[in-house]
């Protein structure tokens, strides 16, 4: 139908031309927000009757005859409407609907993706601190920064996902002396160490059972795998830096083993570290004091960030000398520029909301070149995990929260996946446990994985080693019911429900989608039944089902989310 899209438009625009020279560029279809209205809706007699001083109404006859003879909707379109001051309410012919079938079954696993674009887009995301296992909220971070570089995808970008490690700072001491204190024989209660919320010092110190895991594989001499360097313990509790090294890489391993559990893999981890040890952060602190945008003032240098929209100036410098934690990120995203990733989509949790302005201003006060507005930030909020009704605020091994390999085992990856992605990014979200193992229609992943197995069941039936291809040029006629043409009409969306979902980095949209496609196709099976002695109309019915279940695959694709055959 996309193809039969275009042919439309392309007759649309001509039309609008004859009209007002210009307004052909601006050749458009909406979906009628009542289905009962038709299946495409236009409003240009509406927007061209002002400038062409004529009545809206009149504008839209007038449009509505020319389009009626055109070659392309008198073979397509089976009627045009006027309705109210003007709009044109287009009733397609079955065929036309029938058409994405054939575009479906064609293009398999690429259909509603667009041609290379030749840019390139960075994704970060997860870019968790290795101070600990990764908790729920990593993992709704985790699960919408790869369904973002899944849609981006789909639109010809070329996507690099990348994982920025903190591994200096404030909270790496705090792992280390954690760590330390462990090898040494103290725990959480021991009077060195504090654990008053009251008590400053209570934060600094890790309680959960991990940080034991890790003393005893240093006292062990342990070695460990983080990316593509090995890590050997020497047990000498009195190392300090053999032990932040140590501590770092092993908590880097396990956050691999997190991901993995996820099925999820990055194209780079970029270290902090490496900012400092390649002069990037002292570069671009040189460059901000030569550009005049910073000044000395209690002992601290502050960037003039008021001038570029920040509520008020930020500390660069500390009176220790050390650098806020702003100016790294600044220093990394000259990088990301440098690397050739003129965009450049950041997923982080709302509490990194107040970063996004200094970090900003820091890149338009370096002066290298990165449009205002770079990067794009996509916040989410956290997450509350509920288990037989009562929320779950605490896991063994993690001390304080619920991990993300905790919510794996006690579902699914795709449970997970799919949860995690089924509301806006910055809107609150509570995973049910219970539903997200329930296997029924309340369950949404389960809803839409059932509808791909119920297809592919119909299909073996019609012959055990189905084969698709043979589907492809089959006479799709029979195909005049409400709920088929329903159905074909929810395929033909899913292009553009793809391009509006990575244009918003909203992936959210496409768990909206799955949902009503599954619903349609659920509702055509209970009305038409597919395996019938006629011939031709089981072939038909085959070709529609098949396309349905491609479309399931290829959105459940997107979510990072598996499409079984049997369940």
């Amino acid at each position: 139908m996309l193809s039969v899209k275009q042919e439309l438009l392309a007759a649309l625009a001509d039309e609008l031309e004859k009209v007002s020279p210009g307004a052909g560029s601006r050749a458009a279809f909406e979906s009628p927000k009542v289905a009962a209205h038709g299946d495409l809706a236009c409003t240009a007699a509406m927007q061209l009757a002002k400038p062409l001083k004529q009545n809206p109404r009149a504008l839209g006859e007038q449009l509505q005859a020319a389009l009626e003879a055109t070659p392309a909707f008198q073979k397509w379109v089976q009627a045009i409407e006027i309705a109210g001051p003007g709009f044109l309410n287009i009733r397609l012919k079955p065929a036309a609907k029938q058409q994405v079938v054939h575009e479906v079954l064609a293009q398999g696993a690429q259909y509603g993706y667009q041609p290379a674009r030749g840019e390139k887009v960075l994704v970060e995301f997860v870019s968790a601190n290795p101070t600990g296992p990764l908790h729920v909220g990593h993992g709704r971070q985790a699960a919408i920064g790869d369904a973002i570089s899944h849609l981006y995808a789909t639109q010809g970008w070329s996507v690099h996902r990348e994982f920025y490690y903190n591994d200096a700072g404030v909270q790496i001491d705090t792992l280390t002396k954690s760590t330390q204190l462990r090898a040494k024989g103290f725990k959480p209660g021991d009077d060195c160490w504090p654990t008053d919320a009251d008590n400053p010092l209570a934060k600094n110190f890790y309680n959960g059972d991990y940080i034991q895991d890790i003393a005893d594989a240093f006292l062990a001499k342990a070695t460990v795998q983080a990316d593509d360097r090995a890590f050997t313990a020497n047990g000498d509790v009195q190392d300090y830096e053999n032990i932040r090294q140590f501590a770092v890489a092993y908590l880097r391993n396990e956050q691999d083993k997190d991901l993995q559990a996820f099925n999820l893999q990055f194209d780079q981890y970029y270290l902090e570290s490496s900012l400092y040890a390649n002069g990037h952060v002292d570069a671009t602190v040189q460059r901000l004091v030569a550009n005049g945008k910073t000044y000395e003032q209690d002992g601290a240098l502050w960037l003039k960030s008021t001038d570029y929209g920040d509520d008020k100036d930020r500390v660069m410098r500390k009176q220790d000398g050390t650098y806020t934690y702003f100016v790294p990120d600044v220093a990394y995203h000259i990088q990301k520029f440098q690397r050739g990733f003129t965009k450049v989509v950041n997923i982080q949790g709302t509490d990194h909301h107040g970063t996004i302005a200094r970090v900003r201003a820091g890149l338009q006060a370096a002066d290298v070149g990165i449009p205002q507005g770079y990067p794009d930030y996509v916040l989410h909020t956290m997450v509350r995990v509920v288990r037989n009704g009562e929320e779950v605020k605490i896991s063994k091994r993690a001390g304080s929260y619920v991990t993300l390999r905790d919510l794996i085992e006690w579902t699914s990856k795709d449970a997970v996946r799919f949860f995690l992605l089924s509301r806006k990014p910055d809107t609150e979200y509570t995973f049910d446990v219970d539903l997200a193992v329930a296997q029924n229609n309340d369950n949404p992943v389960y809803y839409v994985q059932y509808a791909h197995a119920r297809i592919c069941s119909v299909l073996r039936g019609w012959r055990e080693d189905y084969d698709v291809a043979a589907l492809r040029d089959v006479d799709l006629s029979p195909l005049e019911g409400p709920q088929a043409q329903a159905l074909m009409l929810l395929l033909a969306k899913y292009p553009e429900m793809l391009t509006a979902a990575a244009a918003g980095n909203a992936p959210h949209d496409v768990t909206f989608y799955l949902r009503d496609l599954a619903a349609a196709y659920h509702s055509y099976y209970d009305a038409e039944r597919i395996l019938v002695d006629d011939e031709t109309v089981k072939q038909a019915r085959l070709a529609l089902v098949a396309a349905t279940a491609q479309v399931l695959h290829n959105g459940l694709a997107v979510l990072g989310v598996s499409a079984p055959a049997r369940m």
